[in-house]
Order: structure tokens, then C-alpha cells, then sequence
């Protein structure tokens, strides 16, 4: 039943959080069995994901049937705008703490254990130890894989960028479609958006696979490996889970569920996608150019 417009809304109690946190569960335990080599830990985890597929679909799929049916008022719009500005805030945060990280290392710890500075600690690591970054040699017999060179700027760090830009004007000129009614342009826009995150993905993954074979540049291959691929690859979740996103979007704009009045689901994306762009600048500039 809908309510009336000076009421705010309250569900009825759900069994979706009780899901949710099954599915963080089972995922979490499938993976801690993967990685001490027990073979049932990748179909445990393959098990996990599909649970929590299945719960979006139903959760986002109740959220949605109670927008369409009115039961939402201004009061339950701004408490969703809140929501998602503190959920992005939190993302701003996290990718704070892996810049923070690696700013440590560069500009502290290494020149440090380099013997730069007062108090400086020459060959802690290993004997002839000298502070460069990227610090590409290792010590014989460490155990680690030692990268042949750096990533570089160009190619497809450079044309990921360049996609990744046109993406958010391709999302932009989705909005400006919603707000002037045209409903051929928002579809249009989203679409475009996402065939260019999807064309990022693969030229992620491509690039990946390129780094493990040809360069040698791997997760142990020392602190450079370990930071390039944790800040990369968490960026790189971020875009396929915004590129779900839109994918959600372009399908409800297909069936005309947005209006000038109504439409934070669009919105709330386009916010999370703005600041996944944001933050591959910066890791454009602190990891492949500096």
C-alpha cells in the first residue's frame, strides 16, 4: 500500500540483510580454503558471489517496485542522497589510506632505509641497497620475481585514461538527455558509457597479463608489484562494479522508469562513476607518472 506524501516510508521487515551477510560469509570462508590450496574453496566462493548476485537482484528489485509505486516522498529522497554521499566519502577514504601508503614509501621509508636524511639507515634491507623508485632490484635468493622495468605512461595506461574521461562526458550528456526529456539520449549516453567501461576492463586485463609475462611485474615482485597491483586492481573492482551499475541503469531507462523528478538511482551512479574517473587520475599520475 502507498503512503501518503507527509509520511515517511518504513518497510516491512526483510530477510535481506540476513542474506547479505551469509554471502560476505561464504565468499570470505571460500576464499581462506582457496588460498591454503583446498580445491572446494573456488566453488564455495563461486557460491558465495552467486548468492550475493541473487541478492541485489531481489533487494535493488524491492527498492525499485516500491519507487515505481509511490511509496517514496522528498524526505526518503534525501535520505538516500545522504546515504550516498557517505558511502562515497568512505570510498574517498579508503583510496586515501593506499595514496597515503605508497606516498610513505616513497617519501619516507625507502629514502630512509636508503640512508637519506637524519638518522638514516644505509643497507638495512640488503647490503649495496639504494633508494629508487621504482626499487626494480631485488636481492639473489629472496625468493621474489624481479620486474625487467616500469609501467610506463603511454599506451594503455594513456588510452584508458582518455576512455575513462570520455565516459564521464558520454554520462554527463545521459543527464542533460533525463533533464531535457529525451529519453533516445539518456539510453544513448548509457550506453556509450558502458561500452567504454567495458572497453576499460579489457584493456586492464590485457595489460595484466601483458605485465605478468613480458615484465615479469608481479604481486612479489617486491613493494612496487605488491602496491601497483592493490591500487590498480581495487580500482579496477570499482569501474566493473559501476559498469553493473549502468548496466542497471541503461535497463531501467529503456523501460522509461526515470523522470525530471525522479531519478536518484541515475544520479547515485553517476556520482560513483564520476569518482571512480577522479581517482584513475590520480593513480595515472602517482603510479605510471611520477
Amino acid at each position: 500500500m502507498s503512503t501518503t506524501s507527509d509520511h515517511y516510508y518504513v518497510p516491512e521487515p526483510s530477510r535481506w540483510p540476513i542474506i547479505g551477510a551469509s554471502g560476505v560469509f561464504i565468499i570470505l570462508f571460500g576464499l581462506i580454503l582457496w588460498m591454503n590450496g583446498v580445491n572446494a574453496g573456488m566453488w564455495i566462493t563461486a557460491l558465495g558471489m552467486v548468492w550475493i548476485a541473487y541478492l541485489f537482484k531481489g533487494w535493488f528489485g524491492e527498492v525499485i517496485s516500491e519507487n515505481l509505486s509511490g511509496d517514496y516522498n522528498e524526505q526518503v529522497d534525501r535520505s538516500f542522497r545522504q546515504g550516498m554521499f557517505w558511502f562515497i566519502t568512505s570510498e574517498v577514504f579508503f583510496f586515501l589510506t593506499f595514496f597515503g601508503c605508497l606516498y610513505y614509501l616513497r617519501n619516507i621509508t625507502l629514502p630512509y632505509l636508503g640512508g637519506e636524511g637524519y638518522l638514516g639507515a644505509s643497507h638495512m634491507l640488503w647490503e649495496n641497497f639504494t633508494y629508487s623508485w621504482p626499487p626494480l632490484s631485488l636481492p639473489d635468493g629472496s625468493g621474489y620475481v624481479e620486474a625487467k622495468h616500469a609501467m610506463g605512461p603511454g599506451g594503455i595506461p594513456l588510452i584508458n585514461t582518455i576512455i575513462l574521461l570520455s565516459s564521464g562526458a558520454t554520462l554527463t550528456w545521459a543527464h542533460w538527455g533525463l533533464k531535457k526529456e529525451s529519453n533516445r539520449q539518456l539510453v544513448l549516453g548509457l550506453l556509450f558509457t558502458v561500452i567504454l567501461g567495458v572497453s576499460f576492463f579489457i584493456l586492464q586485463a590485457y595489460e595484466y597479463g601483458h605485465a605478468y609475462t613480458e615484465m615479469n611485474l608481479r604481486l612479489d615482485s617486491g613493494i612496487y608489484g605488491s602496491t601497483f597491483y592493490m591500487l590498480t586492481g581495487f580500482h579496477g573492482l570499482h569501474v566493473t562494479i559501476g559498469t553493473i551499475m549502468l548496466i542497471v541503469m541503461l535497463g531501467r531507462a529503456m523501460k522509461k522508469h526515470f523522470t525530471v523528478h525522479n531519478h536518484f538511482a541515475f544520479e547515485g551512479v553517476a556520482w560513483y562513476w564520476h569518482f571512480v574517473d577522479v581517482v584513475w587520475i590520480a593513480l595515472y599520475i602517482f603510479v605510471y607518472w611520477l
